[in-house]
């Protein structure tokens, strides 16, 4: 049989894409191009925001038109979050949740004995264990994210994280030891840790993300060592002391904004205010040569004020961010936040969001220019023809064009221009 994988969301989705992917695998399944015509499409869902239950939606009714006499599973986050909207989306034959993805293929079993619906989804519950997951390879690529924490204790007020994902657990080091060991022996020459707080790994253990980077670092055939997003009032100073002696550890930091207005914050319950955050991007960059920062921007949360925005768009100035991800703000049922309504219009949250924007745009571009004429070292991960691209420790993306297939190696190049429309730096050796 043939199963095709369609991904919605984060890298933590997209992990959790390939670890199913392996188990059907395994089961001697062929994973197929969602392109392609397939014995059962899987939607991985996100559900951070209203756009993304609504894409799943979308995707759900999509694949079931194209696909009428296809099997439709539902799985990930929407599920988990709103099980009753899950429920009601009859185009899908297998509903199930992330908490579920080790037993995809049990349902499938199920589902194959009378081709009756199935719909199960099990909530997560407080003392839940770190689900055993491991993956091999990494969809032919030379990079792998690896998930080595799920779940978060935070309850910022607007985001029902919490509900879908469960409370803060983490992957023993002995295991995620193993499988860096597979994906190093795979290929993989460079590992992103990811999780969905990732500044948690280890709460409650005796181990935390500094010993995470170590594991990787320490496997003689990966090179590089990064890490996904972080939450700023956990990188402390011991953090950023133990990262900076790690060779292979790469200086790029995306950590969470969301504001640059303290009031928004407090609103938010963010536990942290700008200026500790503005305090810690002057630590990292004072630490780590050629550090970058990205990071995430909300407009237009409830009760934010025109001064308020005004704020956040002067620290997002000040700071220098090298990318920003803009979203506005949308509400999410279930959540605090959602008890006070959403008082800022949507023409509004549109207006600050491509200001936001515009501003991210032209610091990037600047940034980049910046670079022209500098000589990087590069890890070439894909090709296109003669065209290679690949990226710079600090996560900078670069081309080089070559006669010889140089992918998988690390190689330094003299940047020559900045290719604006591609966001990507043109390099020669």
């Amino acid at each position: 049989m043939k199963a095709a994988f369609y991904t919605l969301g984060c890298k933590v989705n997209q992990y959790e894409t390939e670890y199913m992917a392996e188990l059907l695998t395994k089961a001697g399944f062929e994973i197929v191009d969602p392109s392609e015509e397939a014995d059962y499409y899987i939607i991985n869902s996100c559900t951070v925001t209203a756009t993304a239950d609504q894409k799943t939606r979308q995707n759900v009714r999509k694949f079931r038109r194209k696909h009428p006499d296809s099997a439709i599973i539902l799985t990930g986050c929407m599920p988990q979050a709103f099980p009753e909207q899950a429920k009601e989306l009859n185009e899908a034959d297998i509903v199930i949740s992330n908490k579920s993805n080790n037993d995809i293929l049990e349902y499938i079993n199920k589902y194959e004995i009378n081709r009756k619906r199935v719909v199960n989804i099990d909530k997560h519950k407080n003392g839940d264990k770190f689900d055993s997951c491991e993956i091999e390879r990494f969809s032919e690529r030379i990079r792998a994210f690896v998930k080595i924490e799920d779940g978060c204790d935070r309850f910022c007020s607007y985001c029902i994280i919490p509900t879908a994902r469960g409370r803060v657990r983490s992957k023993e080091p002995e295991e995620l030891k193993d499988e860096i060991r597979r994906l190093g022996e795979n290929g993989i020459k460079e590992v992103v840790l990811v999780g969905i707080n990732l500044s948690a790994y280890g709460k409650g253990c005796n181990y935390n993300i500094v010993d995470a980077v170590k594991i990787c670092a320490d496997d003689k055939n990966i090179l590089r060592v990064r890490l996904g997003s972080l939450e700023p009032d956990h990188i402390t100073d011991e953090v950023i002391s133990e990262l900076a002696q790690i060779k292979k550890f790469c200086p790029q930091f995306h950590i969470s904004l969301q504001s640059g207005s303290d009031r928004t914050l407090k609103n938010m319950n963010r536990h942290y205010t700008s200026d500790e955050y503005r305090q810690l991007c002057k630590k990292l960059c004072d630490t780590f040569d050629d550090c970058t920062l990205t990071t995430d921007v909300m407009v237009g949360f409830h009760d934010e004020t025109s001064q308020d925005f005004e704020d956040s768009y002067n620290f997002v100035k000040e700071i220098g961010f090298q990318k920003v991800h803009t979203f506005p703000y949308s509400e999410r049922k279930g959540t605090n936040a959602s008890k006070r309504g959403d008082n800022v219009s949507k023409q509004e949250k549109e207006a600050r969001a491509e200001k936001m924007i515009s501003l991210a745009d032209n610091i990037r571009t600047n940034y980049m220019n910046s670079l022209i004429g500098s000589s990087v070292k590069v890890l070439f991960e894909s090709c296109d023809g003669d065209i290679f691209r690949g990226y710079t420790k600090n996560y900078i993306p670069v081309a080089l064009k070559s006669d010889k297939d140089i992918v998988g190696e690390e190689i330094e190049v003299k940047i020559l221009e900045y290719d604006i429309d591609k966001d990507v730096l043109i390099s020669s050796l």
